[in-house]
């Protein structure tokens, strides 16, 4: 199954490969080609449509490509996809309750990262420093020095 997935991403499954898509009206074509730069192949997970070679990505295009055809907006388009696939399919998900975490996650890790390495920089330092005699100890090497104890 790796193998299959793999191959269909990498470009080896030229059935999917991207056909030219000509419209009669400008807005159109501008309109569908940002929709396959906005929308992530669902198989190749890190492609966008206009990228992935994949089978799906090929039927998720020519979806596309009717409903712009017909004369649907982006939003219209998006939500269809959204409908169909969740929020996966794009590749900047919208910031509600159960997106926080992908939203949030970068910068929790970042927060993580930087209070680790402060605490190593910190915990380092401050063992490399050499530790402070009490007064009893002091007097007793001292007396140790003197020869006064053996």
């Amino acid at each position: 199954l790796m193998a299959v997935l793999l191959a269909s991403c990498a470009g080896l499954a030229l059935a999917g490969a991207m056909e030219p898509v000509d419209f009669d009206d400008p807005d159109k074509d501008a309109r569908y080609r940002a929709l396959l730069h906005e929308l992530r192949c669902t198989v190749c997970q890190n492609q966008s449509l206009a990228d992935s070679n994949a089978e799906l990505a090929g039927d998720l295009r020519r979806e596309v490509e009717r409903l712009v055809a017909s004369g649907a907006d982006r939003s219209e388009v998006v939500d269809f996809m959204v409908s169909r696939y969740g929020d996966f399919v794009l590749y900047r998900p919208p910031v509600r309750p159960a997106t926080y975490l992908l939203w949030a996650g970068p910068f929790l890790l970042l927060g993580v990262g930087v209070l680790l390495w402060y605490r190593t920089a910190t915990a380092g330092s401050a063992s490399a420093l050499p530790p402070t005699a009490s007064g009893v100890s002091r007097r007793r090497a001292a007396r140790l020095l003197r020869g006064e104890e053996s």
